[in-house]
């Protein structure tokens, strides 16, 4: 974990959505310290039009490429938080062309009672996941 939902405008190859979601997961790994294989992604794409994203008067414009990242995550310091809205800026612009202004992200904290893996079950609490470092 954490799972990570990415909200973007419909027509983009599936090339790029592979970008945005490897370099997404990079991103998480190197800023939380998660395992490699904690990547639970969900993509959604909207037509034109569908999403509005503003700059809460920040005073610039985004573009028709802008992307929303919700991040649902067990707590995380603020130092972690930080590295990873900078890596993601920076590596979204490397790797796959996205101007920094389209970049929106939120990060959403829950505890360990509020992930089931599968089958129902409470892994974190019931001790067949270990908790993550910087918890």
């Amino acid at each position: 974990m954490p799972l990570i939902r990415i909200d973007l405008t419909e027509g983009r190859s599936e090339e790029e959505i592979k970008a945005i979601m490897d370099t997404v997961q990079d991103c998480s790994v190197e800023a939380f310290k998660v395992p490699v294989r904690d990547r639970y992604q969900i993509v959604t794409e909207h037509k034109p039009g569908r999403m509005i994203l503003l700059d809460t008067g920040l005073g610039f414009e985004r573009s028709e490429k802008a992307i929303a990242i919700q991040v649902f995550t067990s707590p995380r310091a603020t130092i972690n938080k930080k590295k990873f809205y900078i890596l993601l800026a920076e590596n979204l612009e490397a790797n796959c062309g996205l101007d920094p202004k389209d970049l929106l992200i939120s990060v959403t904290t829950n505890t360990d009672v509020d992930w089931s893996f599968g089958f129902g079950k409470i892994q974190y609490l019931n001790g067949e996941l270990p908790k993550e470092e910087n918890e």
